[in-house]
């Protein structure tokens, strides 16, 4: 199904009207976990995951068989202050990686079951240096918030977004700074690998950037400041929101992007779980304020949706437990 909105304020009334999570399966299935040959909580946050997942899904004894991992691809104007220790170029280059199966993501998602796919979002037209003025005007943030939207599939049971986008931790500590405060060099990290000088211009780059706009809604920081791959990030989750498919965030990045959903509507993020911490400094910062605890911390700091595409087999591991295990009625066993 393609979007169905056509204005900013249609989109933030989808993301409004989206339901909770289904009352009578997260009642079933935390009866049912009770009931498992199992002592009571000996899984752990597994069994918090699965009754968390068969809410969304609406169902007690949920199935997860088929997750989909979305990669969108952006350019950024900002790129041009120096604010990444890789040219624009090499964003092009890896979206054709990701086509040619050969890169990170591709396996991840593989040894995962996962589809994958991946949205090219403009790159031969990055988005304005936000440090001149606004990244995208209303027009191109709604396009690319309709690219994620129209990029889940309905038949999906779960969803992964990441990003390729040279430069974009950029954006992301601008987007963090605005929407949560502190200081520039609070959110701004070595990206893919800048020096001490890199880091301390990046962070110049985002305090004058947020200065100069001062955005006071989520919509209108990820407009200001965000770029279109973060956008279309957004557009995806706030799409599974109202689908009730459940979500995996990956990085700093892809957090970025779902904080301004959360910014325009509390709970919006409710169904969404952190698939990992990673190395980017800023990244666990964020998820605090998020209110998610991540289900790895590996050091990973690659973006691509990587993290969480390794989480999935977790979250899979969980469901099939909830479901798949027998209870002491059906095994026969004594419930001391």
């Amino acid at each position: 199904m393609t979007a169905t909105f056509s204005s900013l304020d249609e989109f933030r009334a989808a993301l409004r009207s989206a339901k909770g999570p289904d009352a009578a399966a997260l009642a079933g299935a935390a009866e049912r976990n009770g009931q498992l040959t199992k002592p009571a909580g000996s899984l752990g946050r597994l069994e918090e995951l699965a009754i968390w997942y068969a809410g969304w899904r609406g169902q007690a004894k949920p199935v997860l068989a088929h997750p989909q991992v979305v990669i969108f691809a952006g350019n950024h104007g900002v790129v041009a202050r120096g604010v990444s220790a890789f040219p624009a170029e090499v964003t092009e280059q890896m979206v054709l990686n990701f086509q040619h199966g050969g890169a990170a993501i591709n396996q991840l998602s593989r040894v995962a079951g996962a589809t994958m796919d991946v949205h090219a979002l403009d790159l031969d037209r990055p988005t304005q240096d936000f440090c001149e003025g606004p990244a995208m005007s209303e027009a191109e943030l709604l396009s690319a918030l309709k690219t994620g939207w129209n990029a889940v599939s309905p038949e999906a049971d779960l969803l992964v977004t990441g990003e390729m986008g040279i430069g974009n931790t950029t954006p992301a500590a601008a987007i963090a700074l605005a929407l949560f405060g502190g200081t520039a060099t609070d959110w701004s990290g070595r990206g893919t690998g800048l020096d001490d000088a890199g880091v301390f211009r990046k962070a110049e780059v985002v305090a004058e950037g947020v200065a100069l706009h001062q955005p006071e809604t989520g919509l209108e920081t990820l407009r200001c400041l965000g770029g279109r791959e973060i956008a279309a990030m957004a557009g995806a989750i706030a799409r599974a929101r109202v689908l009730g498919i459940p979500v995996l965030l990956d990085g700093f990045i892809c957090c970025a992007a779902a904080a301004c959903l959360t910014a325009e509507v509390p709970g919006a993020l409710d169904h969404a779980v952190a698939g990992h911490a990673s190395a980017e400094g800023a990244h666990p910062r964020l998820l605090e304020k998020l209110g998610k605890e991540p289900l790895l911390t590996l050091g990973l700091r690659l973006g691509e949706g990587s993290g969480a595409a390794l989480a999935i087999p977790i979250l899979q591991g969980a469901v099939a437990c909830l479901s798949g295990m027998a209870t002491f009625a059906e095994a026969g066993v004594t419930d001391g």
